[in-house]
Formats: C-alpha cells, sequence, structure tokens
C-alpha cells in the first residue's frame, strides 16, 4: 500500500535520502526517471512529486490525472528491464501530490533506453544518483542472479592454489581441517571437472593472494588533529584476513590509550575506544568488501576525536543506513562470512552492528555513525565520551576484586564473585572487550594466564 494522507504528514517530515526524493514537478523528467531507475536498482524508495526538494513546501500538481498517465509512459519508454511502480495521487488540502512507491527490483540492473544498458545504469548513494560503474553493473547482476563475488571459480589455477597449511593454522583454535573442508567451507569448488579456488578462498588463504586480489589488505594510519593533512604512523596490514583482523585491533590499541601517570609505580590506561567496537568494525570491513573493486584497500584511520573504518562497496543491494541498527543484515561475501563465522569471529548474523553499538554506549561514547560515500561504506566511532561508563553489578564485582597488584587467575575471581569459572570467563572475555580489563599470559589455555583492571596493569 502506498501512504495515506496521513502518512504523507511523516514522510514530509523526513528529508531526502537513500529511499526518498522531492520533485516539485516533471517539467524535466530526466532527473525523476534516474532516481526512479536508481530506487529499483539499490532499496527502492518513494518520489513525491509537487514537493519542493529543499523546503519541503507542498505546492502540488495541476491535472494530476493527466501526469499520473503522463509519468506511466515515460517510465515503459524510456526504463529497460519494464519497470512498473505503484502511483497514486494524494490530496494535500485543496492540492494534489503524485506518489510513486518503486520497490527494489528482481530484474536489476535497469538502465535508462536512451543512454543505454553500460551508461545508463544508477544506483542510489544517499540523496543522490549515481551512475553506476563495470563493476557495479557486475554486482548487480550477480545479485539479480543471487551469486556472490566470492563464490567465482578461479578456472586458470587448480587447488593446490590454496594454502592449506595456512587454512589449518587459522582454523587450529577450533578444529582440525582436513583436505575435504576446503570444499564444505568454499574454498574450493568443482568447475568444468576440475577443483578450482573460489574468490573466496584465494583472498581468504591464497598461496598468490595480493598477485590476484591486490587491494584485499588492511591500510591503517594514525594522524595528528582531525584531519589527514600529517599522519603520525602508518601500517600495511597484508596478512591473512583472520590474521589482519588482530593486527588491524592492536594497531589501534598502540594508538588509543589515554594515559595519566598515578604515583611512582603505577598508571592509569584506558581505552578512548572500546575493543570489541573496534573488532567488530573491522570484521565487518572484511565481510562485507567488495573485492571485485579495484584501487582502494580496506582503511583504518584514527584521528584525535574518531576512529574510521573504510571498506570499498556500498550496502548490499536493498539495506539502508536504517536498516542496520536493527539487525538487518545481508552478506555480500558468504565465502569469508562462513569461514569466519566457523573460526568464532562472527556470533550470528545482523549482530555486529548491535554489539558495536552497545559497546559504545556501555563505554560511554556516541553510537557509531554510518554513512555510504562514493562507492564506499565508512563506520565513524567517535572518541569523545557523552556519558558514564556502563557498568552491571556482576562486572563491577569483577572490577572490584580486581583491586590487588598482581592479578588474579579466572578461579580466584569466580571464587570472589560467586560465580562457575566457565560464566565468569564468559564475563572476563567481555571485559577485556570492552577495555575495561586486561588480560596477561601467553594465549587462551596459558593456566597460569592472570586478569587486571585496565586502570592497573603489571608493573
Amino acid at each position: 500500500m502506498l501512504p495515506s494522507t496521513v502518512n504523507l504528514v511523516q514522510i514530509l517530515k523526513r528529508p531526502e535520502g537513500k529511499t526518498l526524493e522531492f520533485k516539485r514537478d516533471l517539467s524535466s523528467p530526466d532527473g525523476a526517471l534516474k532516481t526512479i531507475v536508481a530506487f529499483a536498482n539499490t532499496s527502492g524508495g518513494t518520489l513525491l512529486v509537487g514537493v519542493e526538494d529543499r523546503t519541503r513546501h507542498v505546492r502540488g500538481v495541476p491535472d494530476a490525472l493527466d501526469l499520473e498517465e503522463r509519468v506511466a509512459s515515460l517510465i515503459s519508454d524510456r526504463i529497460s528491464p519494464r519497470l512498473v511502480p505503484e502511483i497514486e495521487i494524494l490530496p494535500w488540502r485543496r492540492s494534489q501530490v503524485l506518489a510513486l512507491q518503486v520497490h527494489p527490483s528482481p530484474c536489476r540492473p535497469h538502465h535508462l533506453i536512451r543512454e543505454g544498458s553500460t551508461t545508463g545504469v544508477y544506483v542510489r548513494v544517499g540523496s543522490t544518483n549515481r551512475r553506476a560503474d563495470a563493476e557495479l553493473i557486475d554486482e548487480l547482476r550477480r545479485y539479480a542472479r543471487g551469486e556472490g563475488f566470492d563464490e567465482q571459480p578461479m578456472p586458470g589455477l587448480d587447488s593446490e592454489a590454496i594454502d592449506f597449511r595456512a587454512a589449518s593454522e587459522s582454523f587450529s583454535p577450533v578444529r582440525a581441517l582436513a583436505r575435504r573442508d576446503l570444499e564444505t567451507l568454499r574454498l574450493v569448488t568443482e568447475h568444468q571437472g576440475r577443483k578450482v579456488p573460489t574468490v573466496g578462498g584465494m583472498i581468504l588463504f591464497g598461496r598468490e593472494r595480493e598477485r590476484h586480489f591486490p587491494d584485499a589488505w588492511i591500510q591503517a594510519g594514525r594522524f595528528a588533529g582531525t584531519d589527514k593533512s600529517h599522519i603520525l604512523d602508518r601500517a600495511e596490514i597484508r596478512s591473512i584476513p583472520a590474521r589482519g583482523v588482530e593486527e588491524a585491533v592492536a594497531f589501534v590499541q598502540k594508538h588509543a590509550w589515554h594515559s595519566a601517570a598515578i604515583g611512582a609505580t603505577r598508571r592509569k590506561d584506558r581505552w578512548s575506544v572500546p575493543p570489541e567496537a573496534v573488532r567488530e568494525a573491522v570484521i565487518n570491513a572484511v565481510v562485507h568488501a567488495d573485492y571485485a573493486q579495484r584501487g582502494a584497500p580496506i582503511r583504518l584511520s584514527i584521528f584525535d576525536d574518531r576512529l574510521e573504518i573504510e571498506n570499498p562497496g556500498l550496502l548490499p543491494f536493498g539495506l539502508t543506513i536504517e536498516d542496520l541498527p536493527r539487525g538487518v543484515s545481508k552478506l555480500r561475501n558468504r565465502v569469508i562470512g562462513r569461514v569466519f563465522q566457523a573460526l568464532g569471529l562472527i556470533e550470528q548474523w545482523g549482530s555486529g552492528v548491535q554489539r558495536m553499538s552497545a559497546a559504545c554506549h556501555a563505554a560511554g561514547l556516541p553510537a557509531p555513525v554510518f554513512e555510504e560515500i562514493a562507492t564506499r561504506f565508512r563506520v565513524t566511532i567517535t572518541t569523545t565520551r557523552v556519558g558514564p561508563r556502563v557498568v552491571e553489578d556482576t562486572d563491577r564485582a569483577i572490577l572490584d576484586a580486581l583491586g590487588g597488584a598482581n592479578g588474579l587467575a579466572t578461579s580466584e575471581i569466580a571464587a570472589a564473585i560467586g560465580l562457575s569459572p566457565r560464566a565468569t570467563r564468559t564475563r572476563l572475555a567481555r571485559l577485556v572487550g570492552r577495555g575495561l580489563v586486561r588480560e596477561i599470559g601467553t594465549g587462551p589455555q596459558d593456566p597460569r594466564r592472570r586478569y587486571f583492571p585496565a586502570e592497573q596493569g603489571p608493573v
């Protein structure tokens, strides 16, 4: 159903965006037709004719029935494949508004016939229509076929192009990896009677991954001030993605401590951004990057007042910025996502953004900001607090128990707070992720691993 007059009032309160545009009239219909194509190719949307785009003043349209027929003819004659939006005339005081509801199309990509199938394809980025390049058109076609770029076979290679040793080492903390698992995980696939690597397999564990995907790496930088005019430190993280996530988080950890001396032997260290939020943002960037794009890697930028993590690729088609906090998720890279889930890096589809937001809230920080910029997606985490840290009673009891200078083992903490060691480990992992507790040991299996409050590490 199209919006009623009551809903029109609500729509007029919203600014133009990815799924909404206002047009004063259709004296020049080209802009409206581009919007209709972009809506159909991206996430759908509503076009209101008879409303000024900047002021949102309702001017109405004369001869609404004639305009409705004209619009239907323009869409039929000038857009291919055939597109049939819902069109309704909405009364507004003494005038009328023409509303077009365009749904995400299963027949992507649509294009303007006059401009052709290679230059007449448009997508919606924010409140603008952007002409799609060849890579974006290919992605639209794959999406319409239900295919993912990282699932595609690489027929010029054989299965030995996958570094089985690197894959086994990545899986060793989780389980032993057998060669048959490469096919189950879709790291390799059957193609014309041969087993060949998939795109995702090469990105994750390819022996010559950089030769085939030169932009599948993370560029990290720490900048002085609030812009990129002066860089203090940089790193090129070219490890396999699972290891690259840890290296990216470590780079942030290196530069995101706010420290203050306390006496002669103790120091107070605190993350300016919660590690859990950083980890989720980096994982999302790696899993959802569009590796078909060439020319720019994933970028991680640390400024005095914020952290930005940016990956190539818009949101998957059909998804909007407003969907993200609600846990709505569409996976672009199914192979990479499946492997990351098997490695325990992803807990549940669609929950990463919610965990990121919860970690920021618990740290007293604003919610992360999500943006589509050109053909890239950016997450910004502001490091200026807007409220106090939020700590539950049980977590507060753990922090109180960790008051000594020597730290405590899991069993000692469990005894102090009256929980089982397993439940205590879960809470400790969460507190480490929030940057409230520091873990000292050789690894997760170290029996002598000890925990300290972040305000007081071992000296």
